[in-house]
């Protein structure tokens, strides 16, 4: 049976390296807001196809609003302002909406259930994410798919408890996003380890990202299980204190895709997905996902709710 994928709150960087571990209140403003860590002015001229098929309400309003939780590096990076967001989601969401022809704007709220229950309910348009695909999320959301990731550890330096896999944590301190699939994943390894004699996992929750990789690094927890591209970015703002294990293994999960998510049966579906694949034909998508180490993570294709069953 699938798991769903933890795609967990976060401050910026800076505040993880500073010990701070709370997410922002509720914050709006525009991508692109002057600061010297916004993203550049989209290059991209307004495709007037495109523009056509948007909502009513947001041609009149020429915005739409992308709700996020936080910071999750390299995507998303939340300024201290509580306003600006950097990161290769924030360029994407610049150049989508020149090439749709307005303003896409971020809300910060505090937990992904805010994200999906506010896009459901109409108060924001969409999160463009990415936000992770699962059978079980696509019951009341739609997704437009434009990430593919993994699930590691992050470890200590020299990754002293050995752990290669999600097998090798039965008796280890494991933390984990609160209510994503890497809890739900450590939480069903922990079964196996009781049922098989061994400890269970001692499994931390917590709700955003800093927070959980403080837990590693002050000695509370032996790894962070979540996903490998923020993760990477975390070990690299480590001062070479962390390390990533547990790659190149399925670690409980099949093949994870993360995207936009927009209310079920959205026509902004659609024309999202024709917009981002017009980014990645062009190579911006290319550029910006090189630029901020996700390459890996590319798709070829844009898609709509590529988690099957």
């Amino acid at each position: 049976m699938r798991k769903t994928h933890a795609v967990g709150a976060a401050m910026a960087g800076a505040l993880l390296l500073a010990g701070c571990g709370a997410n922002p209140t509720e914050s709006q403003g525009a991508v692109g807001d002057s600061s010297s860590s916004a993203p550049a002015a989209a290059t991209h001229a307004k495709d007037q196809a495109l523009f056509d098929r948007l909502p009513d309400k947001v041609k009149t309003a020429g915005k739409l609003v992308s709700v996020n939780n936080g910071s999750f590096p390299p995507y998303e990076i939340a300024g201290t302002d509580g306003k600006t967001m950097t990161g290769a989601a924030a360029e994407l969401a610049e150049e989508l909406g020149g090439l749709l022809g307005v303003k896409i704007e971020h809300v910060t709220v505090d937990g992904l259930p805010s994200q999906l229950t506010g896009i459901a309910a109409g108060r924001y348009d969409l999160a463009l994410g990415p936000v992770g695909d699962f059978p079980d999320r696509q019951v009341s959301n739609d997704f437009v798919d434009w990430v593919q990731e993994f699930v590691v550890f992050a470890v200590p330096k020299g990754n002293p408890k050995k752990i290669q896999s999600i097998a090798d944590t039965c008796g280890l301190r494991i933390s984990v996003m609160a209510g994503g699939s890497a809890e739900k994943v450590v939480k069903a390894q922990s079964d196996t380890c009781v049922k098989d004699g061994k400890k269970k996992v001692e499994v931390q929750s917590y709700k955003d990202q800093p927070t959980s990789i403080l837990a590693v690094r002050s000695n509370r927890a032996d790894g962070f299980f979540s996903s490998q591209a923020p993760l990477t970015y975390f070990v690299k703002q480590s001062g070479g204190e962390l390390e990533l294990a547990g790659t190149g293994q399925a670690n409980g999960f099949d093949t994870l895709y993360q995207g936009a998510v927009v209310a079920k049966d959205s026509p902004l579906r659609d024309v999202l997905k024709d917009g981002l694949q017009k980014l990645i034909d062009d190579g911006t998508y290319e550029k910006v996902m090189t630029k901020w180490g996700t390459n890996g993570n590319m798709l070829k294709q844009a898609g709509v709710n590529l988690a099957k069953q």
